[in-house]
């Protein structure tokens, strides 16, 4: 009898573990990326805060690849369980490091950098032609950078209305030109499930460089055509991802 208690209790045990596993992510933390701010992600939002989930967009300073990991840590920390970290652009760098953290389950990169351990943004670039949207960046004194308006409207934001487009450029948030050389200590996909949307018109990161992204993370992987940001043209494409990203982060 006692050997009989002893496995069911083991098949139980087991089956209440693997029912709980299942239970789909409800948090999801997500990063914006250069030249641009938490508003980024404020189509996609009211999608999944109508299905249920408990979305957090950081606020990146921008100011050093360091300072954005803090501050995506912060956002971690606050998160009452399991979280999918979603990151685009420059936000793929973020979220390469602070994906480490225990509370993150899966990771989604939107148009994004996906560094190895090493890696900095300058050099991961080089193979690749110049991109349109850095032909005349505008770099201050301090040494952040910002686009110009007609960069923006013509190629960050290529597939939104002009005056949305301005709106982006109106909002956006500087880049120090440091960020160029950070290199992450860790690459969190080698280690968490990964999904990564490629833009196919992009003219900020050759979508070329992000398919390659894709297939060294063996991350599931959808193409939109979309700029650089799907996130704002084409927002239930990008949180139907999510939520996939979701389901089975989860399981």
């Amino acid at each position: 009898m006692s050997r009989r208690f002893a496995v069911a209790t083991a098949i139980l045990l087991n089956f209440l573990l693997a029912t709980a596993h299942a239970e789909p992510i409800k948090n999801i933390v997500l990063v914006h990326g250069a030249f641009a701010d938490g508003s980024s992600w404020a189509k996609v939002i009211p999608i999944l805060q109508a299905e249920g989930y408990r979305v957090t967009a950081v606020q990146n300073p921008l100011t050093s690849l360091a300072d954005d990991v803090a501050a995506t840590k912060r956002a971690l920390a606050l998160q009452d369980g399991p979280a999918l970290l979603v990151g685009h652009s420059w936000g793929g760098f973020v979220i390469t490091e602070a994906g480490a953290d225990a509370k993150v389950a899966g990771l989604v990169y939107v148009a994004a950098f996906a560094p190895d351990t090493g890696e900095v943004a300058e050099e991961i670039l080089k193979p690749y032609p110049p991109q349109p949207a850095f032909a005349a960046p505008i770099v201050d004194a301090q040494g952040f950078m910002s686009l110009p308006m007609d960069a923006v409207v013509q190629h960050f934001a290529l597939d939104l209305p002009e005056e949305e487009a301005r709106v982006v450029a109106a909002t956006q948030i500087p880049l120090h030109v440091a960020a160029f050389k950070a290199q992450v200590s860790a690459a969190a996909w080698k280690d968490k499930p990964a999904w990564f949307i490629v833009a196919e018109q992009d003219h900020v990161i050759p979508p070329d460089l992000e398919r390659f992204f894709a297939r060294r993370m063996k991350a599931t992987t959808i193409e939109l055509n979309s700029s650089h940001v799907p996130m704002l043209s084409q927002p239930k494409a990008v949180a139907k991802v999510i939520m996939d990203a979701a389901a089975k982060s989860g399981t």
